[in-house]
């Protein structure tokens, strides 16, 4: 691939804030530069929490800033749909893949026996990057089936039941990125088996952003800090599913008086009262 490809991913779940700047910003700015695409894409999968108003608000507040893309809900483009929720038979086939595999397993755990017998979360940061959020408890392999069962091709679908990556325990995850440089992660240490479904039938983060980040043609993934550990949870299910990785660049996150990063509860920091206010883009791309 010789065409820069580069994406903005956000979620219409409230409004986005200036930490979102602080990563869809350079997400334009590297596209630009490079002469690129830039994508953007809706990530409207949660069907309880996506609201029509807010997409709509999103892209008028990113158009505001300054930022353009040249795919996308309103853009079009050849790698349409460009919202999640119009993408399921896409993820399906996906998901498909990786039970056909042997790589993914029904679970069954719910959320309060988890906690009451995973290990002690971990964070990611330390060794292996400068942040890193994780999802929860290390998956104690609780429902993990044996290697290869054969009872799981049976499946006619994912729905009533939260399926999982099988890691493969001990295999490092090493990559180059952009803005922090080298990362090692070590699947089965420093994170287990996790989710790709939902047991309310709607696919899990993981699963939905390599799907579309391969059919789209991404060649860069920018985004904040937060995610570097995903970022090796997404490149073992590229490997498992026989698909080359894009780069990867993660952007330093913007924090709150307390040191936590800017969550959409922070509403006097969200770009639409900051635009309300009378600031201008460059005033809030410098709170940034």
């Amino acid at each position: 691939m010789t065409e820069y490809r580069g994406r903005i991913a956000p979620s219409p779940t409230g409004l986005l804030h200036v930490g979102h700047a602080r990563t869809f910003w350079p997400a334009y700015v590297r596209a630009r530069d490079a002469q690129g695409v830039l994508v953007l894409r809706n990530e409207d999968l949660d069907p309880q929490r996506s609201k029509a108003e807010l997409a709509d608000a999103m892209l008028e507040d990113l158009q505001w800033l300054g930022i353009h893309w040249q795919e996308g809900p309103d853009a079009g483009g050849t790698f349409g749909p460009y919202s999640q929720s119009e993408r399921r038979a896409h993820y399906l086939k996906v998901w498909k893949q990786l039970v056909e595999r042997g790589s993914v397993y029904p679970c069954n755990c719910s959320r309060r026996e988890l906690q009451g017998i995973a290990q002690a979360p971990h964070e990611g940061a330390g060794k292996s990057g400068p942040v890193g959020t994780d999802e929860g408890p290390l998956y104690p392999g609780t429902c993990r089936p044996k290697q290869g069962s054969a009872a799981l091709l049976q499946s006619e679908g994912p729905a009533g039941a939260n399926w999982r990556f099988r890691v493969p325990d001990g295999e490092v995850v090493a990559f180059e990125d952009g803005h922090f440089g080298p990362q090692r992660y070590v699947a089965g240490e420093d994170f287990g088996d996790f989710p790709i479904w939902r047991r309310d039938d709607v696919p899990a983060y993981q699963l939905a952003v390599v799907a579309d980040d391969h059919a789209m043609q991404i060649s860069e993934v920018v985004r904040g800090a937060d995610l570097l550990l995903s970022t090796a949870r997404q490149i073992l299910l590229y490997r498992a599913l026989g698909w080359p990785a894009p780069q990867w660049y993660h952007c330093p996150l913007v924090l709150d008086e307390r040191g936590e990063r800017l969550a959409k509860r922070h509403d006097a920091l969200a770009i639409r009262t900051l635009r309300e206010q009378g600031r201008t883009p460059g005033e809030v791309l410098g709170l940034c």
